[in-house]
């Protein structure tokens, strides 16, 4: 028997609790891997508050990273010993997105990842970044595959495009990364002039503050000297969606990523069309492109940002970080 952090019903923080699970002995095509970090993501706590409904006992968490312990009948490419991260759509393997393949989600639809030990076929895995810690690898599975997926695979970014990123969060700071990487500019926006001067160290090229510059669409625009971006990674939503397309070009793409600034509202239809703008929602990626990220990761040698790591006891803890919207970066469990 291993520890394993589950959710009782109703849905809370108060109703985590700590328990044990069971990982089989590997049958053929599967492994056994020794869990030892996952990272927090704005799915998990939809899950934890009550905002996304689950089974009873739950156990959350859709990011897992660690070490094979076994491997059965089959398998081929990973070995015991072998430091691998989850995959967010295990059923998603490659090609474009599809009903079948977006069924299972771990810690939403089937068990997640707060929990020191799994059973799982091996697919659902993939090696982790040469070099990385448990707790970096188990940041690539939602927020790295995300900001991948969102400009290298959709947006087909390049170098020389300018990109705008919005907050701190972990997608939009791997963003930043993924295109400095690629020999893009980068526009940032925050809240917080401290915040925004972290953005700074990272590489960012143009730093602005939403809080004090409302209309931070036009400051973009005139950054790039009436141009545009070429690349948006919308986090807002539907709050700043018109900012956004504001500061984007003739031409350019938006990634709907989150919608933290709200749900509905107004958005120009005819700015999107008029400027033929590309607006795409992302929803993490495949198994391949996973594959394609950390081969880039291994290649241009970036590393995750983590704010902090928790036990996995203190989860309700991490949540309540989270929540509070000071971090910086990932926030991590410790397993």
């Amino acid at each position: 028997m291993t520890k394993a952090i589950k959710l009782r019903k109703p849905a809370s923080l108060e109703n985590l609790y700590l328990s044990e699970s069971v990982a089989p002995a590997p049958q053929a095509g599967e492994i056994t891997v020794r869990i030892r970090a996952s990272s927090l993501n704005f799915h998990d706590y939809a899950v934890v508050r009550g905002m996304i409904p689950v089974a009873e006992d739950r156990i959350p968490m859709s990011d897992g990273a660690g070490v094979v312990t076994a491997v059965g009948e089959n398998v081929r490419g990973v070995a015991v010993g072998d430091h691998v991260v989850s995959t967010f759509f295990p059923n998603w393997l490659s090609g474009r997105p599809a009903l079948e393949k977006l069924s299972l989600v771990p810690g939403d639809r089937s068990d997640g990842y707060a929990r020191e030990e799994i059973t799982a076929p091996a697919t659902h895995f993939t090696k982790a970044p040469v070099g990385y810690t448990d707790a970096e690898a188990a940041t690539l599975t939602c927020a790295g595959l995300t900001a991948w997926r969102a400009l290298v695979v959709e947006g087909q970014m390049k170098a020389g495009d300018i990109v705008l990123v919005q907050g701190t969060g972990g997608v939009s700071i791997f963003a930043l990364q993924f295109a400095k990487a690629s020999g893009c500019a980068v526009i940032a926006t925050s809240s917080s002039d401290a915040k925004l001067e972290r953005l700074g160290t990272l590489g960012a090229d143009h730093l602005i503050n939403y809080k004090t510059t409302p209309e931070w669409g036009d400051a973009a625009l005139k950054l790039t000297g009436g141009r545009g971006v070429d690349h948006v990674v919308e986090i807002g939503g539907a709050g700043t969606l018109g900012q956004s397309v504001r500061a984007t070009r003739n031409g350019g793409h938006i990634s709907l990523i989150g919608v933290l600034a709200g749900f509905q509202g107004n958005v120009n239809t005819a700015a999107l069309m008029g400027n033929q703008i590309k607006l795409i929602g992302i929803t993490v990626g495949s198994r391949s492109q996973q594959l394609d990220m950390i081969r880039a990761i291994d290649a241009n040698g970036i590393r995750p940002v983590i704010d902090c790591s928790f036990p996995l006891a203190g989860i309700a803890d991490a949540f309540r970080h989270q929540e509070s919207g000071a971090h910086f970066g990932k926030i991590c469990l410790e397993i």
